[in-house]
C-alpha cells in the first residue's frame, strides 16, 4: 500500500456556512442580462426558472456568509467532510521536492462533488412547493447527484444527457434511473430546442448548450417545475465552498498553506468552490496563493475565448452572461472528459480572470490520461476523467519545483471518480485516444455576433 496521510474534521467542525467572494471582489461580476431588454435581470425574472432562494443567492454581492440550511447540514453530514489527503507516492513517483495534497470529493456517496450543490437546491426547490426539477448533464455525474437529492426531497427529476456523454457512459445514465429520474439523450426530439437543433445538424453529438436548451424549455413550460444547474451559475459555486472551506480547515491540520489551488474547469464549480475559500485570503490578507483551472485544450475559453455577453445555452433561452466564451454554437469534440466540454466560464471567474486572480491552461486528452494512470498507479485511485485535467496540472508545477528545487505546498481537487469510465481508460490503454484543438478561425466565427461588454 502507498503512504498516505489523511485529515478528516470531527462532526461539528463541519463549516455551517458557504463563501460568497462576490462580495469580497474587488470588482464584482457584471450582472446577467434580459436577452430581450439588455436589462440586469431582477430576482423575480430568473425565478421563473430557479428556486427562488438560489436566485437571491445568485444576485448577492453583499453577503459573504450564507447560512447553510440545518437540513441540508443533516445531509452533508452523512458525508462529509471528505478526507484531505497528502500523496507522498505521487510526490516520490515525481521526484518533487513540492508538498502534494488533495482534497478527495470521489469519496462522496456519489462519487463527485455535484451532491453539495444538488442537495441544497432540490431542498429550496421543495420548500418552495416545487413539484418537478429538470436539468442538464454531460459525464452524468451532475445528472446523478440531481436524481438522488430529489429523490430525498420527494421531486420528480427529468435529466437531459449529452448524447455522446450518454453513450460513452451508459452506466450512468442507469444511475439516475435507479433514482428515478426519467433521462433523455440531447439533443432530442421531445422539445422545440431539440428539435431545431437536430433539424439543423442530424448527427449532432450534442453539447451541454444543446441540454441546457432541452432542460430550460422543460421548466419553462411544465407547471410546478423549475430547472437546476450543476456548474457556471453563481449559486452553484457558493454551494460548493463546502470544499475549499473544508480543505482551509484540513490544512492547518496538516501545519501548511497552500502556493497553489489547482482544480479542473468546465464552467467553475469545482474550482471556484475549491479556490475561492482561499482567494479571500488573497484578496484580505495579503496571501500569495496561485489558483489554476484546468481546461481540455479541445475547449479552451479560460485561454483562448474572448470576454463577451453570450447565453448559456444553444437556443438563447438562458439570460446573456458575462464570460469568457467559445459562443454558444460551439461544437466541443468528443472527449471523454464530458463534464469539461462546455462553451463558457461562470461570471465571477470570468472576472478574477479578468483581473489576474487567477489563470488557466489547457491540457490535451492525452496529457491528462498520462496523469490520470500515473495517479492511479501511485495513490489506488482511478480518477473520473475530468479530475484527470487537475491532476496533469498539478504533475507539470511539481515537475517545476523539480527543476527549479523550489519546494511549494500544492493542493488540488479530486473532483470525482472513474470506475464508471473504464471504456475511456481501455481506448487509452489501447492507444485509441487522440488530441484535438479548435482553430483560431473557428473561434473567431463563433464569437463574431456575441454582444460586447462596455
Amino acid at each position: 500500500m502507498s503512504k498516505q496521510k489523511k485529515f478528516i474534521l470531527e462532526e461539528n467542525s463541519i463549516p455551517t456556512r458557504w463563501y460568497n467572494i462576490q462580495a469580497d471582489m474587488p470588482t464584482k461580476p457584471l450582472p446577467p442580462l434580459n436577452p430581450a431588454t439588455k436589462r440586469p435581470m431582477t430576482v423575480e425574472e430568473l425565478g421563473r426558472v430557479f428556486a427562488l432562494e438560489c436566485c437571491k443567492q445568485e444576485l448577492d454581492t453583499e453577503h459573504a456568509w450564507i447560512d447553510i440550511p440545518e437540513e441540508v447540514l443533516d445531509k452533508y453530514r452523512y458525508y462529509r467532510s471528505t478526507p484531505l489527503v497528502r500523496a507522498y507516492a505521487l510526490e516520490k513517483a515525481l521526484g518533487t521536492p513540492a508538498h502534494i495534497y488533495f482534497k478527495n470529493e470521489s469519496a462522496n456517496p456519489l462519487g463527485s462533488h455535484k451532491i453539495n450543490s444538488a442537495i441544497p437546491q432540490c431542498y429550496y426547490c421543495r420548500e418552495e412547493g416545487t413539484t418537478n426539477v429538470t436539468t442538464e448533464t454531460g459525464a452524468g455525474q451532475w445528472g446523478a447527484a440531481l436524481a438522488y437529492a430529489a429523490k430525498i426531497y420527494g421531486l420528480e427529476a427529468a435529466v437531459y444527457q449529452v448524447k455522446i456523454s450518454m453513450q460513452q457512459k451508459p452506466y450512468r445514465s442507469s444511475i439516475m434511473r435507479t433514482f428515478g429520474a426519467t433521462v433523455t439523450g440531447s439533443p432530442s426530439m421531445s422539445t422545440r430546442a431539440g428539435k431545431d437543433i437536430i433539424t439543423a445538424d442530424p448527427t449532432h453529438p450534442g453539447s451541454l448548450g444543446t441540454a441546457i436548451s432541452e432542460a430550460v424549455e422543460l421548466a419553462t413550460t411544465t407547471p410546478g417545475c423549475k430547472y437546476t444547474l450543476g456548474s457556471v451559475l453563481s449559486h452553484v459555486t457558493l454551494h460548493q465552498t463546502i470544499i475549499g472551506l473544508e480543505a482551509e480547515r484540513q490544512m492547518e491540520m496538516a501545519d501548511e498553506y497552500p502556493d497553489m489551488v489547482i482544480a479542473c474547469f468546465g464552467g467553475g464549480s469545482n474550482f471556484g468552490g475549491t479556490a475561492f475559500p482561499f482567494m479571500r485570503h488573497n484578496i484580505k490578507d495579503g496571501k500569495t496563493t496561485e489558483f489554476i483551472a484546468a481546461e481540455p485544450a479541445s475547449c479552451p475559453k479560460l485561454t483562448r475565448g474572448v470576454f463577451r455577453y453570450d447565453f448559456g445555452d444553444e437556443a438563447g433561452y438562458t439570460p446573456l452572461l458575462p464570460m469568457f466564451t467559445l459562443g454558444h454554437g460551439f461544437k466541443p469534440a468528443n472527449i471523454h472528459a464530458g463534464g469539461l466540454r462546455y462553451h463558457g466560464a461562470g461570471t465571477i471567474v470570468s472576472q478574477l480572470l479578468k483581473d489576474g486572480m487567477m489563470r488557466g491552461v489547457d491540457i490535451p486528452q492525452l496529457e491528462s490520461f498520462d496523469a490520470g494512470m500515473l495517479f492511479a498507479r501511485t495513490e489506488g485511485i482511478i480518477p473520473a476523467p475530468e479530475s484527470c485535467h487537475a491532476i496533469a496540472a498539478t504533475v507539470r508545477e511539481a515537475v517545476r519545483c523539480r527543476e527549479a528545487g523550489e519546494k511549494k505546498t500544492i493542493l488540488f481537487c479530486l473532483s470525482g471518480h472513474g470506475l464508471i469510465d473504464m471504456t475511456s481508460y481501455d481506448r487509452y490503454i489501447d492507444g485509441d485516444l487522440q488530441n484535438y484543438s479548435i482553430a483560431d478561425e473557428d473561434i473567431e466565427k463563433n464569437t463574431a455576433d456575441l454582444l460586447h461588454v462596455e
